[in-house]
């Protein structure tokens, strides 16, 4: 029989805030926190959702802050505040039992962006010998294990826009599997760089409603033109269920089931049809064993473009049907943080669970098109059920699914 999985604790650093509550309280609210970026002045598009009042020096000290990127700090952050709200203490705990998988959608462009401008002008002698370690994708996971000395495995999902839900995922196969007693597993992004903006922009994935930014991020609306930049982190604790129990942990919520499918269709675009999310939605639904009848709402990606709302459209409608369970979209609130946009809908599903309520939809207004979700809008909606749904669809087709269910 495999073990039911516990999340125990959350840490998340958004652009909703520093804490659970101050998140929940965003969420709820159901406005879009999106503004002009200073960073992204003179850009065809000059906004995202950054997180504000962030003092790296203080929160991890200045000589680390010094030493990572800005998805590394808010890793090592979030990570923190999580372990904090499990209970656990990182200096008593076994440490070779305890594993770190974070997501991270992409490299640190900031910081390759100013290295390669000193080799572009003949100085390599001026390139950082920091540069590659405190900015690929692997050290998010690897600081968070020298900070909280955890020894077991220790690696980064990268699925696109899919990481974050794609490394709590493997973190529950590492626990199903006896490698480890306890993983922290989320991702972490910061992609507010001008040239990832110029990259969506160039690729026309991005909001250009430049003269209202706060009404740009719309999932599911009929008027949706693309998405906002947004960064953070969402750090997770899983444990077995029998364990977390063993030791009185709070368990907020368990992880009953995961699901992974690839659309195998295109680079950029989704399947037209949501193939490879709908393989994905079913399996995390067989693998909790659990019906289209047992979710009670779904977290979805809802990233405010066109091509992928309609196609997550169709697969929920082909999974649940006309009548499905109601939908909600955080990315309307926070923005699009990338590869860690899974992990922080992750927090975000089990926050829902815990409060018994559904947060709205930012900036719908009405659908399009033949496919109507149940979209959650204006205010929280109570949930009737325990069992809700968590979704991440990245670039290469590549999707993941979380099935959660309410603490018993």
């Amino acid at each position: 029989m495999r073990p039911d999985i516990a999340i125990t604790g959350l840490g998340l650093v958004t652009p909703a805030g520093h804490t659970a509550e101050t998140n929940w309280t965003a969420l709820c609210r159901g406005r879009s926190l999106a503004a002009a970026d200073p960073g992204l002045q003179g850009l065809p598009v000059d906004f995202s959702c950054r997180v504000a009042d962030f003092d790296a020096d203080t929160e991890i000290g200045r000589a680390p802050a010094r030493r990572v990127d800005r998805f590394i700090q808010f890793a090592l952050v979030a990570a923190r505040r999580a372990v904090a709200d499990a209970g656990l203490d990182h200096r008593t705990w076994d440490a070779e039992r305890v594993g770190v998988v974070l997501g991270v959608g992409s490299n640190s462009l900031s910081t390759y962006v100013s290295e390669f401008g000193h080799l572009g002008a003949g100085r390599p002698d001026r390139v950082s010998p920091l540069a590659l370690p405190r900015s690929v994708p692997s050290m998010a996971a690897g600081e968070v294990g020298i900070d909280l000395g955890a020894c077991g495995p220790n690696f980064t999902t990268a699925s696109a826009c899919a990481s974050g839900g794609t490394a709590i995922g493997v973190a529950r196969d590492l626990l199903r599997s006896g490698t480890c007693d306890i993983v922290l597993a989320g991702g972490s992004e910061s992609a507010r760089s001008r040239m990832t903006a110029t990259c969506f922009t160039r690729m026309r994935a991005l909001s250009r409603r430049r003269e209202e930014p706060a009404l740009a991020s719309r999932p599911f609306d009929a008027r949706r033109d693309g998405f906002v930049l947004g960064e953070g982190a969402g750090v997770l604790v899983l444990e077995r269920a029998r364990s977390a129990r063993d030791r009185r942990a709070p368990v907020q919520a368990l992880l009953r089931g995961y699901g992974a499918g690839a659309d195998a269709h295109h680079p950029l675009a989704p399947h037209p049809h949501g193939e490879g999310a709908v393989r994905a939605l079913r399996a995390a639904l067989a693998d909790a064993g659990c019906g289209p009848d047992d979710i009670a709402h779904v977290n979805a990606h809802g990233t405010s473009t066109p091509l992928n709302d309609a196609a997550e459209a169709e697969a929920l409608t082909r999974v649940f049907g006309d009548d499905g369970p109601p939908v909600t979209a955080s990315k309307g609130v926070i923005g699009h943080a990338l590869g860690a946009a899974g992990a922080i809908q992750a927090a975000y599903t089990v926050l829902a669970l815990r409060h018994g309520l559904i947060p709205p939809v930012a900036n719908f207004q009405g659908q399009d098109g033949d496919h109507k979700l149940d979209i959650v809008t204006g205010r929280p909606r109570p949930t009737r059920g325990d069992t809700a749904i968590s979704c991440s669809f990245g670039f290469g087709g590549q999707n993941a699914v979380l099935l959660f269910t309410a603490a018993p």
